[in-house]
């Protein structure tokens, strides 16, 4: 796989985390019904398409050269709800408060929520830098072969 299809495959696993992220967020305040909790903050799972660790194995034992075009970038392996409990507010007016008097609400630490935003555009933008780059190469080695 190319260079530049890695960072597709990147943009679009970051592309992702940041939709989990921005859900997270405007779910933060989101009062869960006396009933039960109806939001739980989400965490996005993702790795490398194929079994990276093996290939490594593989390629160490025998000393030779990684082949990238075995390599297939990533992927989003799974979204998966927080086991974290609610968070508990008191708010004995609320008309969705519980007998003592609390409101339950999505566990979503929102600092935690803004720092993952800011590192996951920050890897996004490191993969559209890798991209821009991939293809000035491309060109450069396009242009050398015309002469």
């Amino acid at each position: 796989m190319r260079a530049s299809e890695i960072s597709l495959t990147a943009l679009d696993v970051e592309w992702r985390r940041l939709e989990v992220i921005s859900e997270n967020l405007a779910n933060a305040n989101v009062a869960n019904s006396a009933k039960g909790v109806s939001f739980k903050a989400l965490h996005l799972v993702s790795g490398p398409k194929s079994d990276f660790s093996a290939f490594l194995d593989a390629k160490s034992a025998t000393k030779a050269a990684i082949d990238v075009d075995k390599l297939n970038g990533v992927e989003v392996l799974g979204v998966e709800a927080s086991s974290a409990p609610p968070r508990k507010v008191h708010e004995p007016g609320n008309p969705q408060a519980d007998a003592a008097g609390y409101v339950s609400y999505p566990a979503v630490d929102q600092a935690q929520e803004m720092t993952d935003m800011l590192r996951t555009s920050r890897a996004y933008e490191a993969n559209i830098v890798a991209l821009k780059s991939a293809g000035e190469m491309y060109g450069k080695a396009l242009t050398i072969g015309e002469r």
